[in-house]
């Protein structure tokens, strides 16, 4: 099965963790769309919702998937469920 929509990555430019996270992503063929939370305040307010805590990356799988951090076993099996 292909990806049919892309993962959401909520991050800032001076976070490390989400260029490793997108880095990941890119190694894995995996489709995002980045989102720069200090750059939009409603990006912010909608990872905030997502994920109940203010940290970065926080990563939406889709369907109530959301995976903060670089935590890639965590990470592996969303993705199981995207593509």
């Amino acid at each position: 099965m292909t990806q049919t929509k892309p993962v959401i990555v909520y991050g800032a430019e001076w976070c490390a963790y989400c260029h490793v996270a997108m880095q990941y992503f890119d190694k894995k063929g995996v489709q995002y769309e980045y989102r720069d939370v200090d750059s939009n305040r409603e990006w912010l307010n909608e990872s905030i919702e997502k994920s109940g805590q203010t940290g970065i990356p926080v990563l939406d799988f889709g369907n109530g998937k959301v995976v903060v951090g670089f935590d890639r076993p965590r990470i592996d099996a969303a993705l199981d469920g995207v593509k």
